[in-house]
């Protein structure tokens, strides 16, 4: 390599980013050992911007358009470099990108259940997920508040911060709604719209923006949902004596298959004691009318043995009598 070449390498006509993927949204352009050309091109892709950094502090700002380096263009540099006077050599200073296109499809959700009061539950613990989308939206205030001087700034490196503050977000909207959880299915989408409302409070000051926030479930814990799994079969149940005689109806066939075991005998013994008190039932009923029976019956055999004639006279008498009260005759 001649010395012509070596020295063309250290000037720098373009500066433009071409972004390969939507991992990056901060990028430095490599300017190590290397100084911009006075009068070189800025290309800022649509939804990109450009930020010129001198000694660590924000400079000029270009949006998306193709730039000519100059004093004019660059007027906060300029202040900062002190240049009095447009400047014709090469100077040194960062220069970074930044990607400002929506990054859709995160995914978020609570790691653990957010506990929050319930007026029909009480105290319930609530898991939910889903996904959002975000952007840079103030340039300056995330290169001094998030991505700095590094040379590349991730949407990993990002992510746990946007995932705390919407499941914060989301524990603060639940706690305040006071939105009962079995109504929470049929207000996600205003779930929703105060979960990014209440991020974007708290983002502002890293220079980003929750565009879209959706709630993809809500959950109860597994002992919690079991619990409520209870609680509706006993809702669908009804009256409960009803429910009863027809589990008992149901289990007749079942004690009947059982050809022995625990299983069986508590089937067996279940289906006697129930079939002894229907017996007891209908052998008391019996015994009650067997009762009343004989007790007439008596009565009027009572009544037909009782009476005789005296026969002297003819005249009725009652049993046992020994003297005719017509007569006066002796019966003996």
């Amino acid at each position: 390599m001649g010395f012509g070449d070596f020295v063309k390498k250290q000037f720098i006509d373009i500066l433009e980013w071409t972004e390969e993927g939507d991992e990056v949204l901060a990028w430095r352009f490599p300017t190590a050992d290397r100084e911009i050309q006075q009068g070189g091109q800025l290309i800022v892709r649509e939804t990109q911007a450009a930020v010129f950094v001198h000694e660590g502090r924000v400079a000029d700002v270009f949006d998306a358009g193709r730039h000519r380096i100059h004093t004019q263009n660059l007027p906060l540099l300029t202040d900062l470099r002190h240049w009095d006077k447009g400047f014709e050599s090469p100077f040194k200073s960062e220069v970074y990108f930044f990607s400002q296109r929506l990054r859709v499809g995160q995914t978020w959700g609570t790691s653990q259940a957010v506990t929050v009061r319930d007026r029909e539950f009480g105290a319930v613990r609530v898991r939910a997920h889903g996904v959002f989308s975000f952007r840079i939206a103030d340039v300056p205030r995330f290169f001094t508040a998030v991505s700095g001087t590094r040379p590349a700034y991730t949407v990993s490196e990002l992510e746990g911060q946007l995932r705390a503050t919407l499941v914060s977000a989301l524990a603060q909207h639940l706690g305040t709604s006071g939105v009962p959880f079995l109504d929470m299915a049929a207000n996600q989408d205003a779930l929703a719209a105060g979960v990014r409302a209440k991020s974007n409070l708290a983002l502002a000051a890293l220079g980003l923006d929750v565009t879209d926030v959706q709630i993809q479930s809500l959950s109860l814990p597994d002992e919690l949902r079991q619990r409520l799994d209870e609680r509706i079969g006993m809702g669908l149940v009804g009256d409960l004596g009803d429910y009863t005689r027809f589990q008992t109806a149901r289990s007749i066939p079942v004690a009947a298959g059982q050809s022995g075991g625990a299983a069986g005998a508590g089937a067996g013994l279940g289906l006697g004691l129930a079939m002894g008190r229907e017996m007891a039932n209908a052998l008391g009923s019996a015994a009650a009318g067997r009762s009343a029976e004989p007790s007439a019956a008596g009565a009027a055999a009572t009544t037909g043995a009782g009476s005789t004639t005296c026969p002297h006279c003819n005249s009725a008498l009652a049993a046992r009598t020994r003297f005719c009260p017509e007569c006066g005759k002796s019966l003996g």
